[in-house]
């Protein structure tokens, strides 16, 4: 929890700091607008940390958001059919995606940054040929007002995405921390071969991670077609990945695998929407959105590194006191001979 409890500081110490510098930080209006951003980035970001967590990546979020996006808006304003249906047919989009990278990465072998960079470019391609490269968007009416105003919409004043979000983190914790499931990630994550000669399915583990991640981004993917209205295929989405890859490297998923939590992947989310909020409200210039998310990662992967060999020299001290005790416990236990 040391991670957590730290990054947990430094956001209040950010956000008091932004609030004396601009007092709009504070304003219901800006709360409920980073809140509503946050269950956005965060509905994907925790699917992106359980791939990390296996030593993987996925590239291809942003791309998925945009193949998923116009056909989701062909299915409930062309087609004609049922919200919830359409739904079902968004996420059950993003399980198959997921489920073609996992079957690439574990069964195949292809690396995990080949795979997902080469599906990012067909799914964005894929998007831009399906629509003539022409923007689409819902228009006004239809039978999906239910879920557009869900989407979009508040309960007890609170973004409903932002509440999706933490229904979403609430059960995935259990999955990762309270399961079989989850130490199997962590597991394959720190040492896949020593993980596969003690008895786990390591190609279904792995597997598995990208079918949920695939299946968070098209339930992101939904609630992003709402906010956005209209979807560009050749914009839409665009990068998004790297925000959810910063999310979860800053909330202390390492990218060599075998470490992550999803509260510290919900408070990189945050933080990442804190310094995004503070570029707008201090009036820096928005092109250097970019530049500061690259500084994160950057900062997110140093700090693993010092940390991790911090932890390697404090095993290496720990080691030969514990050999030097050894004897010294045995002298004592000895009995003298009569």
């Amino acid at each position: 929890m040391r991670k957590e409890l730290g990054l947990a500081v430094l956001i209040l110490v950010i956000g008091c700091i932004v609030a004396l510098l601009q007092p709009r930080f504070i304003s219901t209006v800006n709360l409920v607008n980073m809140a509503n951003l946050v269950g956005l980035y965060g509905l994907f970001s925790i699917g992106q940390g359980l791939v990390i967590i296996t030593a993987g990546i996925e590239l291809s979020v942003g791309s998925v958001f945009a193949l998923i996006g116009v056909v989701f808006v062909d299915m409930v304003v062309n087609w004609g059919w049922s919200w919830p249906l359409a739904l079902a047919a968004a996420i059950g989009m993003g399980g198959v995606f997921g489920a073609i990278h996992g079957f690439l990465v574990a069964r195949v072998g292809i690396q995990p940054f080949v795979v997902t960079l080469c599906a990012l470019l067909i799914y964005r391609g894929a998007a831009r040929y399906y629509t003539d490269d022409a923007t689409v968007g819902f228009g006004y009416g239809g039978d999906f007002d239910t879920l557009a105003n869900f989407a979009t919409g508040r309960s007890f004043g609170i973004p409903n995405s932002f509440l999706t979000m933490v229904v979403v983190a609430l059960v995935m914790w259990v999955v990762l921390h309270r399961s079989v499931f989850g130490r199997y990630l962590f597991a394959v994550g720190k040492n896949e071969e020593a993980a596969r000669y003690s008895g786990i399915s390591t190609r279904a583990v792995i597997a598995s991670a990208y079918v949920i991640c695939g299946l968070l981004a098209g339930l992101a993917a939904v609630f992003l077609a709402f906010y956005t209205n209209s979807i560009q295929p050749s914009a839409h989405g665009n990068f998004y990945e790297l925000y959810a890859i910063a999310a979860a490297v800053l909330g202390g998923c390492s990218l060599r695998g075998g470490e992550g939590s999803i509260l510290g992947i919900i408070l990189g989310t945050v933080l990442l929407q804190v310094l995004q909020n503070l570029v707008n409200l201090l009036g820096i210039p928005s092109s250097l959105n970019f530049a500061v998310m690259g500084t994160v990662i950057l900062i997110g992967v140093l700090a693993d590194q010092h940390l991790q060999k911090m932890r390697t020299a404090r095993l290496a001290r720990a080691v030969p006191a514990a050999a030097a005790d050894r004897p010294a416990q045995a002298v004592a236990g000895s009995s003298p001979k009569p």
